[in-house]
């Protein structure tokens, strides 16, 4: 330590570390929150970049540009790099930055652990790219890890488990630090019923963590041991069943659907009040169906399974019970929309987003329904319906909702207004992208076109040719999205004290009135 800062330290300040420490140490909520969406988007744009290599691979049939062994690796390592390092890091940053500020709290429950849980993350990820680079190359087998596959492959397998692991810890120390934070942390007379419905999401999808995250691990140990140890869990040679880890691993994966979109849920119930300048209709119902939704979700896990000759009972219990989580969802929709019913709207681009999000949303909830069905299930199961279903659910439900939480706290976050002519052009291009790469998909999967292929029949040519058009153009208009947020930072026009002007607070809470100190430290209460 220098002297002057040896001086500064006997005066009884504290010496704030600088530069990488500074990161490296840090336990503000806002530093942390910032490093989480940061690594989201570096998480994001690597497994996108692996999408764009799917597509151009697929955009004629035959084999153009690798080997098929090479494209499995990219389609496994697309969708848990999306899942676990771009789509739930992304929304434990909205968590780290809103949910203090939201409460009236000075900071998160255990900033020690914050600080960890985000370290951990970088850590896995490059484990995660790292396997690429390992004799065998990254896991070929699917995100999600089916053995007898998984079993098979090289050590690049072994770190693949490991890493997911390591993300996981990070998962479950997050949560425990957000239900902390909100059940003990909330300003005074801010009661459960009263948090703004994005703390609500969160307290569920973080006790969703904590219930499902150990299942997952629980899966990929078995797995590790039947590689390593000389285990017979899930090795019919051994007496093992395949199908177990199926049924283990759904358990853990259909939770993980909703830990996915729950904070989603939660962003969109606070940017549609704003922007209709009216309080969020319904907020007693909309509280109660996430509720719904969350312990629905650990019900109907073999939806997943329709095809692997469940009993017909089991697949009729399934059935309705999946049909049934439609049902708190529709709440949902049906509440956004009679909050929007007669507000003065306005279309700034977090709006934009936002609703985009319930309409396209709303048809992935569709395209979910029909495979809820057992019969239709077995002939579209492992085809380009779902793939069609899942991303209109994950990109248009979960990615738009970050974009749209993005453009609405920004001005918040950074002191900048940020471009809104950029904006809308980054909106429209993604919407357009979007879906043109994926509702062709619809029809390949009907057509009987099978996922996870690098070759395909000629008559899948035209769709697929559209698709990868509309990819590219989906993921080189992120590229605007990452020059408005670095344009905001920068500079740019300064953001008023209310951004959202006419919002009449309701971007804070809805429907109480926001603690008067929402963006300062809260006051001690002796």
């Amino acid at each position: 330590m220098s002297d002057a800062a040896t001086d500064h330290a006997d005066h009884g300040h504290p010496v704030h570390p600088t530069g990488i420490m500074r990161w490296l140490t840090t336990t503000n909520h806002k530093d942390i929150g910032t490093m989480y969406l940061w690594f989201a988007l570096i998480m994001l744009f690597s497994a996108g970049t692996m999408a764009l290599l799917i597509r151009a691979e697929l955009f004629h049939p035959g084999l153009q540009l690798m080997r098929p062994d090479f494209f499995n690796q990219l389609t496994t390592m697309h969708g848990l790099i999306m899942i676990f390092g771009a789509i739930m890091p992304a929304f434990t940053g909205f968590a780290n930055w809103q949910i203090p500020l939201m409460l009236g709290a000075p900071d998160m429950a255990f900033p020690r652990m914050n600080n960890w849980s985000f370290w951990l993350l970088p850590v896995a990820g490059v484990m995660l790219l790292g396997s690429f680079w390992l004799p065998g190359g990254a896991v070929a087998g699917g995100w999600t890890m089916y053995p007898p596959l998984f079993i098979q492959g090289g050590v690049s397998y072994d770190l693949t488990i490991l890493a997911i692991h390591i993300m996981g810890l990070s998962s479950i120390m997050g949560s425990i630090n957000i239900i902390t934070t909100i059940l003990n942390m909330r300003a005074p007379g801010l009661t459960l019923m009263k948090m703004p419905l994005f703390c609500w999401t969160w307290l569920i999808t973080a006790y969703l963590l904590i219930a499902t995250m150990p299942v997952l691990a629980g899966a990929v140990t078995m797995l590790l041991t039947d590689r390593n140890f000389g285990t017979h869990f899930f090795n019919a040679a051994g007496g093992g069943d395949p199908v177990m880890f199926q049924h283990i691993f759904w358990f853990f994966g259909h939770p993980e659907v909703y830990i996915l979109i729950l904070p989603a849920f939660g962003i969109v119930s606070q940017i549609i009040p704003t922007f209709a300048r009216k309080p969020l209709f319904g907020y007693a119902s909309m509280v109660y169906a996430t509720a719904s939704i969350a312990i629905l979700s650990f019900i109907v896990w073999a939806h997943h399974m329709f095809a692997v000759g469940l009993p017909v009972a089991a697949q009729l219990f399934f059935m309705f019970s999946t049909m049934l989580i439609a049902v708190p969802t529709g709440v949902k929709v049906f509440n956004w929309v009679a909050t929007m019913w007669k507000g003065s709207l306005t279309f700034e681009t977090p709006m934009l987003f936002a609703i985009a999000f319930v309409c396209l949303f709303t048809i992935g909830g569709f395209s979910g329904l029909v495979l809820a069905m057992a019969p239709v299930d077995i002939q579209l199961q492992d085809t380009y319906y779902v793939v069609a279903h899942f991303h209109y659910v994950l990109v248009s439900g979960a990615l738009f909702a970050i974009f749209a939480g993005i453009y609405f706290w920004l001005p918040k976050w950074t002191g900048h207004m940020y471009n809104e002519t950029l904006g809308k052009i980054h909106f429209w291009f993604s919407v357009v992208g979007m879906n043109i790469v994926f509702f062709p998909m619809h029809f390949l999967g009907l057509a009987g076109m099978p996922r996870r292929i690098p070759d395909y029949a000629l008559q899948f040519t035209q769709f697929n040719q559209i698709a990868s058009v509309g990819a590219y153009i989906f993921g080189f208009s992120q590229l605007i999205f990452v020059a408005v947020v670095l344009k905001a930072i920068r500079g740019g026009a300064k953001a008023p004290d209310r951004v959202w002007e006419g919002a009449e607070g309701l971007e804070w809470t809805v429907p109480s009135p926001a603690p008067y100190h929402t963006f300062e430290t809260a006051p001690v209460v002796k």
